[in-house]
């Protein structure tokens, strides 16, 4: 492990947890979110806006050209070569470091936010990157009551926000900072996700989890053509596959679907600030089992996903969704009060036929009767399971039940189920579980491998899973290790006797003494 990396790292963090502790005041933090996080997104964004026309430029041998220096009008001129590249555009007045050296000063500071965001979004109408852009900023009200009751305390709050993004440590953005952004916004989420209970836990999987589904997609792979992710949340789990494989070895890009809009924007701003530019992703919002937007897109060769659990959704009170091909198949819906498999059918419907998806489940998924258990079997019956992976409890936030993954594969060779049981396969680290990289190489592993190993991973022929009525639960087929000591009971009899003898000594031997002292008493 780079050890200056992680010190840099440790560094970033600790600024950030205090700018946010600093900064937030009245705002929930939940709420707070949003402005940090938009900020951070602006000063990415000049930056980066910045960093590729001052390169273009010194191609061209001005070496001394400076973007951020430039008059507005005089920068009209590369607008519409930059937006076609780029998908937005920042005139230099309106960049992050600049506004910042005004910001003091300037007793509009709201207003003039308000506009430079407006016109950052304005600027890719009409093209390509409308779709990518627009939005964006919807969530960063500078002119809410949440940041003061008076423009004045909101612009003051507004002010110590530009210095507080401005002074992060992220280095000079030619540097190669697109780790450290893209290492922050993972930061603020995890951190705020934490703190925010149930509401933070919906759309934000720990880093670990993220690493051990996005390596089980790509087993045996160095590059894959597109990754998808039906309930997208904050994109965290897609940008898995940029750190693990290279942005440039996911070859056609990222797509994904969620259907809250602020957790939408959030997955836009995500994709950008770990420099994935807006042609190679597409993240579109709704509800993706009633409205799903990547019709035209799918097959998808990797699929990762943390859809929400047990959540209501139309089912058979719906007509239109019995003849819908991704849930027709299975000749049943997933009941109206558990949409669990109907996302598990709409992943398995666009999962190419050498692809792998990887999807966390709630464990009653694995067990339950009815219609649940009629799907199950559809999966089965088709050879269509690959591997269910016991997790342990306490993984994830606003939930400390142990959940699952269910691996789907279309091409599979063996008519097998593989069940690996990795509900000890964690280490504590505050007030949560977690995967450490021991515990993920383990459970890889023993994914790879495909062999029975002893209170650990066991092939199941299908046939045998037929047998026991479609049960997919790991502990149904791995026998638990007893961890138990084994007593001998003569053993522990005699001791018993011995500790007994030795009480009724300690006994008699304590009487003396107290009749003694009371003797000297007199």
């Amino acid at each position: 492990m780079d050890t200056k990396k992680e010190q840099e790292r440790s560094q970033l963090h600790a600024t950030i947890w205090r700018i946010a502790n600093d900064l937030r005041g009245s705002v929930d933090g939940w709420d707070f979110k949003q402005y940090v996080l938009g900020f951070l997104f602006y000063r990415f964004i000049s930056e980066n806006l910045t960093n590729y026309i001052n390169n273009e430029e010194r191609r061209t041998g001005a070496n001394d050209f400076n973007y951020s220096s430039l008059s507005d009008d005089a920068a009209e001129f590369g607008r519409t070569e930059t937006v076609k590249d780029k998908g937005f555009y920042i005139l230099p007045s309106e960049l992050f470091e600049n506004v910042r050296k005004k910001a003091k000063s300037d007793q509009n500071l709201n207003e003039t936010l308000s506009g430079i965001f407006r016109n950052i979004e304005g600027s890719a109408k009409g093209s390509e990157s409308e779709e990518d852009i627009s939005g964006l900023f919807d969530d960063i009200d500078v002119n809410s009551n949440k940041l003061g009751a008076t423009v004045t305390k909101r612009n003051e709050l507004l002010v110590k926000l530009l210095e507080a993004i401005g002074d992060l440590p992220l280095g000079k953005y030619e540097d190669n900072t697109i780790d450290a952004f893209g290492d922050a916004y993972e930061y603020l989420m995890t951190m705020y996700a934490s703190n925010a209970g149930k509401s933070g836990g919906e759309f934000f999987t720990p880093q670990e989890v993220s690493e051990l589904l996005t390596k089980i997609t790509i087993v045996g792979k160095t590059e894959v053509n597109k990754v998808y992710d039906p309930a997208a949340g904050s994109g965290s789990l897609l940008l898995k596959f940029a750190k693990v494989l290279g942005k440039e070895n996911v070859r056609q890009g990222f797509y994904g679907q969620e259907i809250n809009l602020t957790t939408y924007n959030l997955a836009r701003i995500n994709m950008f600030l770990h420099d994935i530019n807006y042609e190679k992703f597409n993240i579109s919002h709704g509800d993706t089992l009633l409205d799903p937007q990547h019709w035209d897109d799918e097959p998808f060769d990797a699929i990762v996903s943390n859809p929400p659990y047990s959540i209501k959704w139309d089912g058979d009170s719906n007509p239109i969704l019995i003849n819908d091909p991704r849930f027709s198949p299975a000749g049943v819906l997933a009941p109206k009060s558990k949409a669990d498999l109907a996302f598990t059918m709409h992943m398995l419907s666009w999962l190419s036929t050498t692809g792998t998806a990887a999807i966390v489940e709630f464990p009653g998924v694995l067990y339950r009767g009815g219609a649940e258990q009629k799907i199950r079997k559809y999966l089965i019956d088709n050879n269509f399971v690959d591997a269910v992976i016991q997790l342990p409890p306490d993984l994830f936030f606003g939930t400390s039940i142990a959940t699952c993954i269910i691996v789907l594969k279309k091409s599979k060779k063996v008519n097998a189920t593989l069940f690996i049981d990795a509900s000890a396969e964690f280490v504590r680290s505050g007030n949560k579980n977690k995967l450490s990289e021991v515990n993920r190489t383990k459970i890889l592993e023993a994914f790879t491998a495909r062999e029975d190993a002893e209170h650990f991973a066991k092939l199941v022929p299908n046939e045998d899973i037929a047998g026991n009525d479609y049960n997919i639960a790991v502990s149904s087929y791995i026998e638990a290790e007893d961890t138990r000591e084994v007593v001998n009971i003569s053993e522990l009899n005699a001791d018993i006797k011995q500790i007994v003898a030795k009480q009724s000594e300690l006994r008699t031997a304590i009487d003396a003494i107290i009749a003694d002292i009371e003797g000297t008493d007199e």
